[in-house]
C-alpha cells in the first residue's frame, strides 16, 4: 500500500503537498506558507522503517537538492511543525544523515519568532519570511497537539544542537511549559491529569478525533498512573476505543466519519452530513496499535486488517489512495485527495501494528502528533548535555 500510494506521488505529483489521484496531478495549498514537498518529508521515517530502501533515498536526494526553505507566505505554525520539522528531526534519529539536521535547523529558526508571546505559547500562524506571526483565523493562537508537539520538538531541537547559539528555543520550551502549568493543566477527580480548554490561547480537536485519539493516549498514561489505578485507566482506554471502532463498524464503508455523536437516538455515529467524511485519518488505527502493544489483545489486529480491506476496498482507485465524502454511503464519491499524512500516519501504524514490538518500541521512542517517531530524552541525557533548567527539574514527565 506504501510503495502504490508513494509511486503514484512521484509520478504525478512530485515536488507539490500532495497526490489527486483521480485527475492525477499535484496539490499545493497555502497551509504551509510555500513550502513543498509535505508527502515527501512526511514519508521519509515511514520510507525507511519500512526497508523501502531505493525510495527513501530518492525522497532524501530531493529534500537535499529541493527543499527550499525561503518561502515568503504565511504558514500553519501546527501544521508546519508537525509534517516538516516532526519529518526532519525523525529522519535525522533513524539515519544519521547530516542533510536532515541541517535543513530542521533552518526551518527551526524560521519557526522561533511565534513563540515570542507574553506568555510563551505560540501563536498560530506565521510568516516563514519575515517572521510576523499572528492568531489563527479561528481567532485561538494553537491547538493543544500543537502545543504538545511544538513544546517537544524545540527541546529535542536544543538537545540536538546543545549549543549557546540554541537556547532560545530551550528557554521558549520553559517559559511556555510554565505557562501551561499555570494557566492550562488541571486534575480530575480520578487522578488523571488534563489540559484544561483556555478561550485565550487553546483550540481543541474535534471531538471524534480527540476520543479515538486519547484511547491509545489513555492506555501509555496507565503504567504512570496510581497502582491501583492502572488498570482502570488501561479498562477505560480499551472502552475508548471499542467505542472508536465500534464508528467504523457501523458504517457502509466500515470506515469513519470525521466526527461522531451520541444523540438523536444514534450512538457513535454521524448524524449530520457535514461529518460524514472519511481523509484517510489514522487516529483510530494508532490507538489499535497502543493497546495492541499495550495488551497483545488480537482483536486490536483484527480491526486493523479490517481498516486495510475497507482502505483498499473503497480508497484505492487507479492512481493511489483517496478520501470519501460519505462513509455511510453504499457507493462511494472519493474527494480526489492522497493526503500526506496516509503515509506518514495511517500506514505507518498499520505497519507498526503487525510488527514486534521491538520496532520502535514505546519505551524509547515518543510519536508525534504526525507519527513522526522521536527519541525519549531521559533526565540523564539532559543532565548530561547541560539542558537542565535552574532547578534541577525537567518537565518531560
Amino acid at each position: 500500500m506504501m510503495k502504490f500510494a508513494w509511486d503514484n506521488y512521484k509520478r504525478y505529483a512530485w515536488g507539490k503537498n500532495e497526490l489527486r489521484p483521480l485527475t492525477r496531478n499535484g496539490h499545493t495549498g497555502n497551509m504551509f506558507g510555500g513550502l513543498r514537498g509535505a508527502s515527501i518529508v512526511d514519508s521519509l521515517d515511514t520510507l525507511y522503517i519500512m526497508g523501502l530502501m531505493e525510495e527513501y533515498e530518492e525522497a532524501k536526494e530531493w529534500i537535499q537538492n529541493n527543499l527550499d526553505l525561503n518561502s515568503n507566505g504565511e504558514a500553519s505554525l501546527f501544521e508546519v511543525n508537525i509534517r516538516y520539522v516532526g519529518g526532519l528531526l525523525s529522519a535525522y534519529y533513524l539515519t544519521g544523515a547530516e542533510i536532515f539536521k541541517q535543513k530542521v535547523m533552518e526551518l527551526g529558526e524560521k519557526l522561533l519568532p511565534a513563540f515570542n508571546t507574553p506568555t510563551g505559547i505560540p501563536r498560530g500562524v506565521i510568516n516563514l519570511g519575515s517572521g510576523t506571526s499572528s492568531l489563527s483565523p479561528s481567532g485561538y493562537h494553537v491547538s493543544i497537539g500543537g502545543l504538545g508537539d511544538s513544546f517537544y520538538e524545540y527541546l529535542i531541537k536544543s538537545y540536538l544542537m546543545s549549543e549557546k547559539t540554541d537556547q532560545e528555543a530551550q528557554k521558549m520550551y520553559y517559559r511556555a511549559m510554565e505557562a501551561i502549568e499555570t494557566n492550562l493543566v488541571q486534575k480530575s477527580p480520578g487522578g488523571l491529569t488534563y489540559v484544561a480548554e483556555w478561550r485565550g490561547g487553546i483550540l481543541d480537536h474535534k471531538m471524534g478525533h480527540l476520543a479515538c485519539f486519547s484511547g491509545g493516549m489513555i492506555g501509555i498514561g496507565a503504567d504512570d498512573g496510581p497502582a491501583g489505578q492502572r488498570q482502570h485507566y488501561l479498562d477505560l482506554a480499551a472502552e475508548i476505543t471499542h467505542t472508536c471502532h465500534e464508528s467504523y463498524s457501523r458504517s457502509a464503508t466500515k470506515l469513519g466519519p470525521e466526527a461522531f455523536r451520541f444523540d438523536a437516538g444514534a450512538e457513535a455515529t454521524a448524524n449530520r452530513l457535514s461529518d460524514r467524511y472519511y481523509i484517510l485519518r489514522p487516529e483510530v488505527i494508532e490507538s489499535y496499535m497502543y493497546m495492541w502493544r499495550l495488551t497483545h489483545n488480537p482483536k486490536y489486529r483484527e480491526w486493523g486488517w479490517e481498516a486495510v480491506e475497507a482502505l483498499e476496498k473503497h480508497c484505492r482507485v487507479d492512481a493511489g489512495f483517496s478520501g470519501i465524502r460519505d462513509v455511510y454511503a453504499s457507493t462511494v464519491s472519493h474527494d480526489n485527495m492522497q493526503q500526506s499524512f496516509f503515509l506518514s500516519e495511517t500506514l505507518k501504524y498499520l505497519y507498526l501494528l503487525f510488527s514486534d514490538d521491538d520496532l520502535l518500541p514505546l519505551e524509547d521512542w515518543v510519536f508525534n502528533t504526525e507519527a513522526h517517531p522521536l527519541p525519549v530524552i531521559r533526565k540523564r541525557c539532559l543532565q548530561e548535555h547541560g539542558t537542565m533548567q535552574d532547578d534541577g527539574q525537567t518537565n518531560l514527565e
